[in-house]
């Protein structure tokens, strides 16, 4: 390997595990998977390792998690033992896996929860007097405020599931769509 690929494909390791901060997973993680995505071909944990300078447990961990998140596959070689890593090559569909798994681990939790303290106020409550009143009154706002969130939610999780099917091309279309805007247009006043 040339030593200008190799400072590149460091180069792109770097970026991208610089990124990971804002992504919510750990820095080796991305590196681990920038490597495979990079390389292009199916690595062993110890290539991993090796190129990256990390422990075996680190490697493994990272491996692990990339495989939950769906965005690399797990493959063998006939007569060697060892399992073989390789990151999905195709920059849509591992943006479609990263989307759902940030909605699954993210959004999900967010709009049970949000359905939770919603149920917890009632607005029918069956008190009466002046106090009962202003009870309600700032029940009832409590509860807008509620249901315009879990509204936003839900509208986001319906836009996410549809723009990341995993047989479709929703997000591609979407971003091809948004990029055809004008400039400044949809942009708030």
């Amino acid at each position: 390997m040339t030593a200008a690929l190799t400072k590149a494909q460091d180069q792109f390791i770097a970026v991208w595990g610089q990124m990971a901060g804002a992504w919510g997973i750990s820095r080796t993680m991305a590196e681990v998977h920038a490597l495979l995505f990079i390389v292009g071909e199916p690595m062993c944990t110890d290539e991993v390792m090796e190129r990256l300078q990390i422990s075996r447990g680190n490697a493994s961990m990272s491996l692990r998690a990339l495989l939950d998140w769906g965005i690399i596959e797990r493959s063998h070689k006939r007569g060697d033992r060892k399992e073989y890593f390789s990151a999905e090559q195709d920059v849509w569909a591992l943006f479609r896996a990263i989307v759902r798994e940030r909605i699954a681990r993210e959004v999900d939790p967010l709009l049970a929860s949000l359905y939770e303290i919603r149920d917890m106020t009632p607005a029918d409550r069956t008190r009466r007097g002046e106090a009962a009143e202003a009870d309600r009154e700032r029940i009832e706002a409590h509860n807008k405020r509620i249901d315009e969130m879990l509204e936003f939610f839900r509208v986001l999780e319906k836009l996410g599931h549809r723009f990341v099917s995993p047989s479709g091309r929703g997000l591609q279309l979407a971003a091809m769509l948004l990029g055809r805007l004008p400039e400044g247009a949809g942009e708030a006043r």
